[in-house]
């Protein structure tokens, strides 16, 4: 699964990056990005145009009752989103990507976990296949726009941390997965784990497990002694 990474390219780059326009306000660097918060993710609009916005991670399906489904909703297995009612509407029609410069993942130890930040091997951002829905809340009619990060099983790299990873886009396949014309029956090729060689990993410090700890500080690798004491 994923459920905390790191995003902290600033709004612009990412346009840049993903030939995007920029449809947001500057927003914070996130070194400890949380579900329920409000977090840039790439778009394409029926005209063809990319676009950065936010969007809340933990994904509303249009006929959620209310906004608690949100938390269990995080994450979605690439290898049932055709079947599964809360994303076969968006799998079809509503594709996103999550940009990230790394993400957590937890190792047991025998004294507790320790979490490791994974990231790409070249330094450059990763783009994890997403969904997004629109939901309205009842009460007031306002619209929240949500999104799910996509997971596959993991590579070898990962499988020492976890049975899962996110699933990351190659560079070439952004453009079809963000085209509304594909077909899901023909994406599911993208959606597998990625070359280890595309990924590197460190531990870090286990701050990081409280959401509310913020800053650069949390990515910083640190040593096999430090992680005994960490």
């Amino acid at each position: 699964m994923c459920g905390r990474y790191a995003q902290f390219t600033s709004p612009g780059d990412l346009a840049e990056i993903f030939g995007a326009t920029l449809d947001i306000a500057d927003v914070s660097p996130r070194y400890n990005a949380a579900p329920m918060q409000w977090l840039p993710v790439i778009r394409q609009r029926p005209s063809g145009e990319r676009v950065v916005q936010t969007l809340r991670w933990g994904l509303l399906p249009s006929w959620a009752k209310d906004e608690t489904i949100a938390n269990r909703l995080i994450n979605a297995r690439a290898e049932t989103l055709a079947e599964k009612p809360s994303f076969r509407s968006a799998y079809r029609k509503r594709r996103c990507i999550v940009p990230a410069d790394g993400f957590y993942e937890w190792a047991k130890r025998p004294d507790g976990k320790q979490p490791y930040y994974i990231h790409a091997s070249d330094g450059s951002i990763l783009a994890f296949a997403g969904l997004w829905e629109r939901w309205t809340r009842p009460d007031d009619g306002e619209s929240i726009d949500s999104f799910t990060i996509v997971t596959t099983a993991a590579n070898d790299l990962m499988r020492a941390l976890h049975d899962r990873m996110p699933a990351i886009l190659a560079p070439d396949a952004t453009a079809r997965w963000l085209d509304p014309a594909s077909k899901p029956d023909a994406l599911g090729d993208l959606l597998g784990p990625c070359p280890d060689a595309r990924l590197a990993l460190h531990p870090v410090t286990r701050e990081v497990g409280n959401v509310r700890n913020e800053g650069a500080e949390l990515i910083a690798a640190i040593s096999d002694e430090d992680t005994r004491a960490n």
